[in-house]
């Protein structure tokens, strides 16, 4: 076996079991790996800490499948992994519901670096995003389809990550049968139309599962804003609870098509439902301009930190928006805003924002950190993967 020897005392997050090996933290290697292919990683010493998958055109040079220097890599080692997977969400109600939708692997916190498993209904969609994880993805889904028992698998490894970590894009049919063009599920007891071949990343947004359902509580009569509103989640939501009016604020006509089916899918009443394609940024602008205001608003944009050299555009970005959102709450609102960016820090993070409610001229308090549901564990030794971050915070 091919090994990867570290430089000395990079061999520190390792022991930490951070499952990440960067180029620059490599002294030399013993061979020429392949794409994926299983390396031993070393201290400088020459002991064998970890194994893990190389990864060459990417600045993560090597991401650790175990911590177990003996352990073989092999189709049996990953039948181990995604049983004790789909054994952390064997509690979820969603695991028996075959029109639910629920992730049943999220990547190195479930010990899976680069695999995204997503279950809609009877059928599977998955991310392989690292040369390990491409080189053992028919095997990985051949363990899945057999144990979940669902109809087929079909990829969507695309999007810029696959430039990143050097991997074709690939759009299409794994194993099993073919997923139709869009597969219904139902979420706290709304229906929604996924489209696994063109929808964003699996074609939902599971990690929002639980905020969805928490702007239920106390929206009753409630003017809502929906910005950045993609299928319309929060939206319906709303509604489901009584909110008055809710707009949805999106770039994308399509979405917010989307968003209105959703809606009828759900047989919520259409004269409730305002639909806004404008770029958010420009709308909150105008809004306020016009001395527009709502009692809930609700922020969730895309992510706005690709890297950590573009960390403070992203903070100054995320601070104009929850400007403008302070601007446009009523007296007693709510904001629930949020962050996908996995350079953003919860902490900076909280710091945007009340910086915000600052220059706004707003009293804000957080009532609640927001997270990811259940099925997206985080690993203590990967705090990368809680990208996910949110904040409920009130206005006096």
């Amino acid at each position: 076996m091919i090994s990867l020897m570290l430089k000395p005392g990079r061999e520190k997050s390792v022991l930490r079991r951070h499952p990440w090996i960067f180029s620059g933290a490599v002294a030399r290697s013993s061979g020429t790996p392949d794409p994926g292919e299983t390396v031993a990683i070393q201290d400088a010493q020459g002991k064998i800490l970890a194994l893990g998958a190389f990864s060459g055109q990417s600045q993560i040079v090597a991401r650790i499948w175990s911590f177990l220097p003996d352990e073989p890599i092999d189709t049996a080692f990953f039948q181990n992994r995604l049983q004790h997977s789909l054994a952390r969400r064997s509690f979820m109600a969603e695991k028996t519901d075959e029109t639910a939708a629920l992730r049943l692997v999220n990547a190195e916190s479930d010990g899976m670096p680069g695999v995204t498993i997503d279950r809609y209904g009877t059928w599977l969609v998955g991310q392989f995003t690292s040369a390990g994880a491409q080189r053992w993805k028919r095997e990985i889904s051949q363990i899945l389809l057999d144990v979940t028992g669902t109809q087929g698998i079909m990829e969507r490894t695309d999007g810029e990550v696959c430039s990143q970590e050097g991997v074709p894009e690939s759009i299409g049919p794994l194993l099993g049968t073919a997923p139709p063009e869009t597969i219904p599920i139902r979420e706290h007891g709304l229906t929604y139309a996924i489209d696994p071949w063109h929808g964003h990343k699996t074609g939902f947004y599971l990690d929002q599962k639980d905020n969805r359902f928490l702007i239920r509580h106390g929206c009753h009569g409630m003017r809502v804003l929906n910005t950045f509103s993609f299928s319309g989640g929060f939206g319906l939501n709303a509604i489901a609870a009584g909110a008055d009016h809710v707009v949805h604020l999106d770039s994308s006509s399509n979405l917010l098509n989307q968003a209105a089916e959703n809606a009828q899918r759900s047989q919520l009443p259409e004269d409730r439902f305002e639909y806004c394609k404008a770029n958010a940024f420009h709308k909150l602008r105008e809004w306020r301009d016009a001395k527009r205001s709502f009692d809930i608003i609700v922020l969730d944009p895309p992510k706005l930190a690709d890297s950590q050299a573009g960390l403070n555009r992203a903070a100054r970005a995320y601070k104009d928006l929850n400007w403008l959102a302070f601007r446009l709450l009523n007296p007693g609102g709510q904001l629930l805003t949020f962050s996908c960016s996995g350079r953003m820090p919860v902490d900076l993070f909280a710091k945007v924002v009340a910086d915000a409610a600052v220059d706004a001229g707003r009293n804000a308090t957080i009532h609640r950190y927001l997270g990811p549901p259940a099925d997206h564990p985080v690993a203590l030794a990967f705090p990368e993967g809680r990208y996910l971050k949110g904040l409920l915070c009130r206005v006096d």
